[in-house]
């Protein structure tokens, strides 16, 4: 069932065509307002209109808005300061724009009255990130490599010291970087060889600008058919740069989209072969979730491989002596070893540098760039143990004096290590399900009116819903889903918009009506023009949204990202002193000899101690566990239909202690439904249910014939 968005606010929440149910304090006369701003408040608008003589025109950022209440007495607030012309807040992107006499008001005025409302205010000197002119775009990365909040850490300071570079965020939990950058001084392939340069892997997935789209060929079988497809995109104006990826079949195209619409892109490869190719365009939430699913089933048979390795290794140690023929096999002596020796230095060998290579890359990496995470604590517990036998077994040869190995701690470590990597990438790729949720509930594709000069329908085209262009004329059948939000222009029917708005009544439809996208038309046919399309419908806003709260820092985060980024050098200093206390101690005397292994010496004794020390400490769960919280709660709400604005609103809602909603009916199902059923007389309480359901059915038929 499709999630139902309330206007429940621990969030931003826009209100809906209906009036939904929301927190008290909401007064009644905004009701006439709700069905503008519904669309208004997620959006970032052109504004077309000229400036009066002598007016100017501002934009504050308003934190602390919750629902359209908060937004109504801001603008209330504002328009009460003598000299200001308009007001208008969007809830959702905590904005507020502001025309005013700069005569009568200053920037400071505008501020101070809305903190007076009791909200924080902060001019804007350029407009928003997601629409920002001069060049300053968002940009959206993969970042892979990443294991704990030391690499958060790192990324985040490697790419705020690039030029250009105005914020950066790094989620560890979905493996995703947001860059708010100025592409005239710094490019999205910059920003990505910055990543790759300090050890991680980078990928572009989208940016505010649309000038990039990854489409799915099929009808490719053969190098004469790359080679077509190749001439045709060279000829086709506008076109920038391509990448095909000959093994997947996906054509990855950069494009100028003041010359060329992604929509004139498709049709130029498809008609310029005939037909003989198809594109369907790539949703980048859905390439991300493949990856996940590749990641997770690369740390399986990662973890399978160290696990089937390991296993005769704890066997040889554990087992085999107590089987007298596979025992007296293993103290075979093969030329300066034994053959369980060689055995056990082969299967670790393999367990260390080769299922184990992505830790030594991971810390070298993390060394590199001057700071330290847990898999530094892995490299080195499981080297000082490996090395350690390796030198015992080179010295018994010498020596003669053969001192107990430790292959096995070795081998064991790395396979634990791996299974709890292989389930955290199993919990990362669950924390995602709210957003591939969200996806789906827009249409896959929509139905285009083709119509000739004269604005006559001359005919009808399915086209993939990432290719709807505003302007385009869309036709929705009734019980399928509107692919983009707009304005009705023939038709009348109703309209369930329970997804946003959770209100379970229909809503009634005509012409030069809004129609928000991924709602389902439940009736009449409708044209539809389509006004905002792509990043910039409400349901895109939405998504945004959630996916922006799973990257949001709580507070207690970021303590607990201060004390991972000094956790290791502390672990590493503890672990020294454990060595050299047991070691000391031991020299002295102050434990008996018995407590050592048989041939073993104080030193080897401390060190077992000390690499105990190292390993046990590893700070994984300290750096996941509250970005798995939040996201997992942030997702869990969307299903609910609650927006949460990140892990601050998770952390302050503990103190609510009372929610009062002015309207139950959003918060039911809105249909009647028999909760029990008591017979007050002396009839068989099944022979009351079987009257009963007898004359439903019985109006049933009359109410058909």
């Amino acid at each position: 069932m499709a999630p139902s968005f309330t206007d429940l606010q621990l969030s931003q929440f826009p209100s809906g065509g209906r009036k939904p149910g929301r927190l008290a304090a909401a007064d009644e006369e905004s009701g006439d307002l709700e069905d503008v701003r519904l669309l208004q408040s997620y959006e970032e608008e052109e504004r077309t209109e000229v400036l009066e003589e002598g007016m100017k025109r501002v934009q504050v950022r308003v934190s602390g808005m919750t629902c359209a209440a908060c937004s109504n007495s801001v603008e209330g607030a504002l328009k009460c300061v003598d000299g200001v012309l308009r007001a208008s807040v969007a809830l959702l992107q905590n904005r507020a724009d502001v025309v005013f006499d700069p005569k009568l008001v200053k920037d400071e005025d505008i501020k101070n009255a809305i903190e007076d409302a009791g909200f924080e205010a902060e001019i804007l000197t350029e407009p928003s990130a997601r629409t920002k002119p001069h060049g300053t775009l968002l940009g959206q990365f993969t970042i892979g490599g990443m294991t704990c909040a030391a690499c958060v850490n790192s990324v985040e300071g490697i790419l705020r010291k690039l030029p250009g570079v105005k914020r950066a965020v790094v989620a560890l939990a979905t493996s995703l970087g947001e860059v708010e950058y100025d592409s005239t001084l710094i490019s999205k392939d910059d920003i990505v060889n910055a990543i790759e340069d300090a050890g991680f892997e980078a990928s572009f997935v989208q940016s505010s600008e649309q000038d990039k789209v990854i489409l799915g060929v099929a009808g490719i079988f053969s190098e004469m058919d790359f080679q077509l497809l190749e001439g045709l995109l060279s000829s086709l104006g506008g076109v920038r740069q391509f990448i095909i990826d000959r093994t997947s079949r996906e054509l990855e195209v950069l494009f100028d989209p003041e010359v060329i619409s992604s929509r004139s892109l498709v049709d130029g490869i498809e008609g310029g072969s005939n037909g003989k190719f198809t594109l369907h365009v790539r949703n980048p939430y859905t390439r991300m979730t493949s990856k996940d699913l590749e990641e997770s089933s690369n740390m399986f048979r990662l973890f399978l491989s160290s696990l089937f390795l390991s296993i005769p290794v704890f066997l040889i140690r554990v087992v085999c002596p107590s089987i007298p023929l596979l025992y007296s096999l293993l103290l075979w002596r093969c030329g300066p070893f034994l053959m369980g020796d060689w055995l056990k230095w082969a299967l670790v060998s393999l367990v260390q540098f080769v299922v184990g290579k992505r830790f030594y890359i991971a810390a070298g990496r993390a060394l590199r760039n001057g700071s330290t995470n847990m898999d530094v604590l892995v490299a080195l517990g499981t080297s000082a143990s490996y090395f350690y036998s390796v030198c015992a077994l080179l010295y018994g040869a010498v020596t003669g004096f053969w001192s107990p190995t430790y292959f096995e701690t070795s081998a064991m470590l790395i396979t634990f290590v791996l299974l709890g990597k292989y389930l955290e990438s199993l919990a990362k790729g669950k924390t995602s399900d709210a957003i591939k949720k969200l996806v789906e509930l827009a249409p896959a594709t929509a139905v285009l009116l083709v119509k000739d000069k004269g604005g006559r329908c001359i005919g009808e085209r399915e086209i993939d819903a990432m290719l709807i262009q505003p302007g385009d004329i869309l036709k929705v059948l009734p019980g399928t889903k509107l692919p983009a939000d707009g304005v009705v222009v023939w038709g009348s029917s109703y309209v369930n918009e329970s997804m946003v708005t959770g209100e379970s009544s229909p809503v009634l439809k005509e012409v030069d009506s809004s129609v928000i996208g991924g709602t389902i038309n439940l009736h009449g046919a409708l044209h539809v023009q389509a006004t905002k399309v792509g990043s910039d419908t409400v349901l895109s806003q939405i998504i945004c949204l959630v996916e922006t709260a799973q990257m949001s820092k709580a507070p207690i985060q970021k303590f607990a990202d201060f004390v991972a980024s000094i956790f290791v050098p502390t672990v590493v200093a503890l672990a020294l002193l454990t060595l050299l206390g047991w070691y000391i101690f031991g020299a002295l005397g102050a434990y008996p000899e018995e407590w050592l292994p048989e041939n073993g010496n104080y030193f080897v004794f401390a060190l077992m101690f000390s690499i105990s020390v190292v390993v046990i400490a590893c700070p994984c769960a300290l750096g996941l566990a509250t970005p798995t919280a939040v996201m997992v709660a942030t997702g869990v709400g969307a299903n609910n239909g609650v927006l949460i604005k990140g892990g601050d609103a998770l952390e302050r809602a503990q103190k609510v202690k009372y929610v009062v909603f002015d309207k139950t009916g959003t918060l039911t199902q809105g249909k009647a439904t028999v909760t029990t059923a008591k017979v007050f007389t002396g009839m068989d309480r099944g022979e009351f249910l079987t009257l009963v359901a007898s004359a439903e059915v019985t109006e049933l038929f009359q109410h058909v014939f």
